[in-house]
């Protein structure tokens, strides 16, 4: 059997990794994990890749109302391996437990600048022209 060329992720890793990112809003939300910054914070998960072999989860989430981000993702990074066993009940029917990383998620950030952009007098001006000549 040939593997697929793309470097898309495949159904079976969408779907773990949605089972990740549920397991992880559960321990989060539970408040498992002792720790003032985190327990301080309200984190939200918008997405789990897993790697193409399922050991690694990489977890994509945005502190709420936090201006420094990055000491949210230390102390999520710091508790890491806690969290992976409080994943156990959640997820047994893997083979292996993946390993959780925490990223920051940049991709509402890119989203404002694109609303930025569309909202500016240059862009509104030609979509005005646009609207003019039909």
């Amino acid at each position: 059997m040939t593997r697929p060329s793309s470097s898309a992720p495949s159904q079976r890793m969408l779907r773990i990794g949605e089972q990740v990112r549920a397991a992880l809003t559960q321990v989060l939300q539970r408040g498992e994990v002792r720790d003032e910054i985190i327990e301080a914070t309200v984190i939200s998960i918008s997405e789990v890749r897993m790697s193409t072999d399922l050991k690694i989860a990489t977890a994509y989430v945005t502190p709420l109302g936090v201006s420094d981000h990055s000491i949210v993702i230390k102390a999520l990074n710091r508790h890491a391996r806690f969290i992976r066993g409080r994943l156990g009940p959640q997820l047994r029917q893997m083979k292996y437990m993946p390993e959780v990383r925490f990223r920051d998620d940049t991709s509402f950030d890119n989203y404002k600048k694109i609303d930025e952009l569309l909202r500016s007098p240059e862009v509104s001006r030609d979509l005005d022209g646009d609207n003019d000549e039909q």
